[in-house]
């Protein structure tokens, strides 16, 4: 298992991971398996979405500010309710495929981490169980 640490720059932003998650699965010398990719952050995520056009990116998070803006009617008094429930759709986990000491990721994917309240320094889990 590892633990790498992502250092956001901004509110919402959606960072591609997959070559930090690729050297891990690497470096583990499993050849055939598993990766799992875990957030342990309450407002923070981790999805896999295209990477070949930067304009998804960037449609995903406007669309999610305006689906869930981060000023409403919450009650929540640390005023990050809209990270939570951003982070809730998400989910904190994702899971991939490894063959041939490779992530299995379709031709336009990647991984990415998705913060929500940021600017922060935030913890992603790696693990990868399989064959050597």
């Amino acid at each position: 298992m590892k633990t790498v640490t992502i250092e956001t720059t901004e509110r919402n932003q959606m960072i591609d991971i997959t070559s930090i998650v690729q050297t891990y699965v690497r470096e583990s010398g499993i050849t055939d398996g598993v990766c799992y990719v875990y957030v342990p952050h309450t407002t923070a995520a981790v999805t896999i979405n295209e990477n070949s056009d930067p304009d998804v990116v960037r449609d995903v998070l406007n669309t999610l500010s305006k689906l869930i803006p981060y000023k409403d009617n919450y009650r929540h008094i640390e005023g990050n309710s809209d990270a939570h429930l951003k982070a809730s759709l998400f989910g904190n986990t994702a899971t991939v495929f490894v063959n041939n000491g490779r992530l299995v990721l379709g031709t336009w994917q990647s991984l990415f981490f998705c913060e929500f309240d940021g600017p922060r320094r935030r913890k992603v889990i790696i693990k990868v169980l399989g064959d050597k």
